[in-house]
């Protein structure tokens, strides 16, 4: 997972308390203080607030993220050659180093000539915790949906490695501190020093050019950038089928902010929530 903080957010973070050390025993411990050798510890980042959609309660649940204070030290130079070197591929590779994809084949879109396509990036909390604050997990089950009910089924393809546009869970979680203090999601990400986007596509474009053999594809996306990045690793037959769903008070503000950097999603789509 991508690991680093922007020293200044990072220190904001440790003194306003969100960010705090763990010993094994679960004890508080200095955050900047060097570890014995063999000594484990975790980072813990949070509380944040997510609404959750699991459940028939559906209470508002407080995130915290961990992770091992090894793994945030040993990224820490590799952040700052990959931030010095640029390039949305690269940060990626902090990620992305056993990264699973998956294909879900639904029906028989081989014998479509222009099957129904979904290339999702992956979301913990919002595909599995059920967060309202974007709207990945309707996107995902409506996708599904959709898929299964087109006359020939089509592709969905599950991208790990792309959580927060592919920045990581942990930084992703930094991220939604931000937010909450007034920044979008986009500005959230510059404040780390991170790309607006870091997603690597080109696995996906593998995926496309073995099952989609060189057919048309309804891609299922509001994203322009995904075309164009799909595009650029050699799968030019895409067609943009529009997929807005699970528009929520709680998700209105992210969803604005998605439309204002370019995604194709309508004033009247976001009207009703």
């Amino acid at each position: 997972m991508f690991t680093y903080l922007n020293p200044e957010v990072r220190r904001q973070l440790i003194d306003d308390g969100k960010l705090v050390r763990i010993d094994s025993a679960g004890h508080p411990v200095a955050v900047d203080a060097p570890l014995a050798e063999g000594q484990r510890a975790l980072n813990v980042l949070g509380p944040i607030p997510l609404p959750l959609s699991r459940g028939t309660e559906q209470p508002v649940a407080s995130w915290y993220a961990a992770v091992r204070s090894t793994e945030l030290s040993e990224v820490e130079s590799l952040a700052s050659t990959l931030r010095e070197r640029g390039g949305q591929h690269l940060f990626s590779e902090l990620v992305s180093s056993i990264a699973v994809n998956s294909v879900l084949v639904i029906g028989e879109p081989e014998k479509s000539e222009a099957p129904l396509v979904r290339v999702h990036s992956s979301c913990l909390t919002g595909d599995v915790f059920g967060s309202r604050r974007c709207e990945c997990g309707p996107q995902l089950e409506a996708a599904i949906d959709r898929i299964a009910t087109d006359e020939q089924g089509g592709y969905l393809i599950y991208m790990a490695g792309h959580e927060g546009r592919g920045i990581g869970l942990w930084a992703k979680a930094a991220t939604y501190l931000l937010q909450d203090a007034g920044e979008d999601t986009y500005q959230a990400n510059r404040s780390l020093g991170l790309p607006d986007d870091s997603r690597d596509f080109s696995d996906a474009a593998t995926l496309l050019h073995y099952f989609g053999a060189g057919r048309k594809l309804r891609l299922m996306t509001n994203n322009p950038k995904k075309i164009e990045d799909l595009r650029a690793f050699g799968v030019p037959n895409l067609e943009r089928v529009k997929h807005v769903s699970g528009v929520d008070d709680c998700n209105l503000r992210y969803l604005q902010a998605k439309r204002q950097w370019g995604h194709r999603i309508d004033e009247e789509d976001l009207s009703n929530p």
